[in-house]
């Protein structure tokens, strides 16, 4: 408990600069976001007066972040240019991608191990080429080369998965999306696995165990697995936040109402309170997932646990 509050307790720094980096970055955007709102027809001057005091966009830079900040310590994170509120606005889109990015992270998580685990225990064989070469060509083609390829031939031609909308639901309307969204980080967890795992079956504690007379299913699933998922979390950890944030092109291919799409929507209109607002839940994401993988590191190295102590 003493290790995760002092952990909390630097992570408020880097919120704080985090989110202040953003906010400048998003409200320094050239334009007038109360114009971009009427688009074609002219506005008269008291009401772009007014819209201005409003949303306090004539306060120095400081004063609107410190307003906006204080908002967010008691829930609130805004309204939008148009009155409604952020938080309403995200309430439906939030869980479209938060089931977006999970099933992604799974398909992380068992295939990318699994695939680790295989060509790591194979190492130089046929299945070890084939993991290397096939994560390669995955690293190597752009997400939305993948995803329009799945949709049409998973989808279309074979009809396997639902192409659009989330009208099926969980799992259905999620299972394709979610394997090319993960597509990428899959190909990284099963290099990092593979690699590690390489490393941990030449190291001295486990030809100790075999030695000892440990059979090899215990050897490599107690002992040279554990240690070889160290950086394997830290890696899936960080990228839950990556699929969360990078969801925007999967759920513009597969049509899925999520945050990703609302932000893409806002940016084009200006609506910066939007945008703000999602980045600063994705910047919490990050911290508890980054808090949740160092929790973690104790459960699989002990050495690490007795160490803190």
């Amino acid at each position: 408990m003493r290790y995760a509050l002092q952990r909390l307790v630097q992570a408020v720094p880097v919120f704080l600069a985090t989110t202040f980096v953003i906010y400048a970055m998003v409200f320094a955007l050239p334009g007038d976001p109360i114009l971009a709102l009427a688009g074609d027809k002219p506005v008269p001057e008291q009401v772009l007066a007014v819209m201005r005091e409003r949303y306090h966009l004539g306060d120095p830079l400081l004063v609107q972040y410190g307003r906006y900040m204080l908002g967010v310590l008691h829930g609130d994170l805004g309204e939008t240019f148009t009155g409604q509120p952020v938080s309403e606005l995200l309430q439906d889109r939030w869980g479209v991608t938060a089931r977006l990015a999970l099933t992604a992270w799974a398909f992380e998580l068992v295939v990318g191990i699994g695939l680790g685990v295989l060509a790591g225990l194979r190492r130089g064989g046929v299945a070890d080429t084939a993991v290397l070469a096939g994560t390669t060509f995955v690293i190597a083609v752009p997400v939305f080369v993948v995803g329009y390829t799945a949709q049409i031939v998973l989808g279309l031609h074979l009809g396997l998965f639902p192409t659009a909308g989330d009208d099926e639901g969980w799992p259905g309307s999620y299972l394709l999306p979610g394997m090319v969204l993960g597509s990428f980080g899959l190909a990284y967890v099963a290099r990092l696995t593979r690699t590690s795992l390489v490393e941990n079956l030449r190291a001295d504690y486990v030809r100790t165990a075999v030695a000892k007379g440990l059979g090899r299913r215990r050897v490599v699933g107690v002992h040279a697995l554990r240690n070889s998922l160290i950086p394997v979390a830290t890696y899936l950890g960080v990228d839950f936040g990556n699929l969360m944030a990078g969801a925007v092109v999967t759920e513009g291919i597969f049509n899925l109402p999520g945050i990703g799409q609302q932000v893409f929507q806002s940016i084009q209109l200006q609506e910066g309170p939007v945008v703000v607002g999602v980045t600063t839940l994705l910047v919490m994401i990050f911290i508890v997932a980054n808090l949740a993988v160092d929790l973690l590191y104790g459960v699989l190295d002990p050495r690490i646990r007795r160490a803190r102590a």
